[in-house]
């Protein structure tokens, strides 16, 4: 009879771990938490522990008839497996469910954070275009004196052509320049603060500034 015993505490105590390490695997799919291990576990074996008290709640016998009869101590063993596997519903208690959901709407906020800032950046060339800014002539003209040939050629490309934010395709066509040429020239512009430059679902658009604008306008 004791040796009985501790097989039945050996085939709950396997059992109660196997199935706390399926509830492990199964909560990670979506749970970046690798600490629950020994959480999972335990609640496990407290569950395939607690087979026995149920089933004498409910009079089955298949534990006595398990003593002679493997098959039904291999269902006892199944028992024992599947309850391990339910205590699941108690490893994912609220908090986790909280600190998913908190997860999940923390990325919705930062890639709506993202996009917002590419919006920004699209319009923030269209509101310049339609603000007055103050300048002196002074300025501009020192402005202009220190670009280059290359570089007043593509300040005037942005600012003729028919779209505001143009694509380095259409200004290597239009200009009759070397491409390193054209991105240094860019690159120039972009340093002056009279070019940016915006990556959005289209792809790398290049554009004047407001001050770049008025400058492209006076040197036509």
């Amino acid at each position: 009879m004791v040796g009985f015993v501790i097989i039945l505490t050996l085939v709950m105590l396997i059992a109660g771990v196997f199935g706390g390490l399926i509830n492990f695997y199964l909560l990670n799919q979506n749970n970046k938490d690798t600490t629950g291990m020994l959480r999972c576990v335990v609640v496990g074996v407290g569950a395939a522990f607690l087979v026995p008290v149920v089933l004498d709640l409910i009079g089955s016998s298949i534990i006595s008839q398990s003593q002679s009869d493997p098959g039904q101590l291999l269902i006892y063993t199944g028992l024992c497996l599947i309850a391990a596997i339910a205590s699941r519903v108690v490893v994912t208690n609220s908090q986790d469910r909280v600190r998913m959901a908190a997860e999940a709407a923390k990325a919705d906020v930062e890639n709506l954070q993202v996009q917002l800032r590419q919006l920004q950046n699209s319009l923030q060339p269209l509101i310049e275009t339609e603000t007055e800014m103050e300048t002196t002539r002074e300025e501009e003209s020192e402005i202009m004196d220190s670009l280059d040939v290359a570089a007043t050629q593509v300040l005037k490309a942005l600012g003729t052509g028919r779209y505001i934010f143009r694509t380095q395709e259409s200004l290597l066509n239009e200009l009759d320049m070397p491409e390193q040429d054209v991105m240094k020239s860019l690159q120039i512009l972009a340093g002056k603060g009279l070019a940016g430059k915006v990556n959005s679902e289209w792809g790398l658009r290049w554009h004047l500034s407001e001050r770049g604008r008025r400058l492209a306008e006076a040197s036509v």
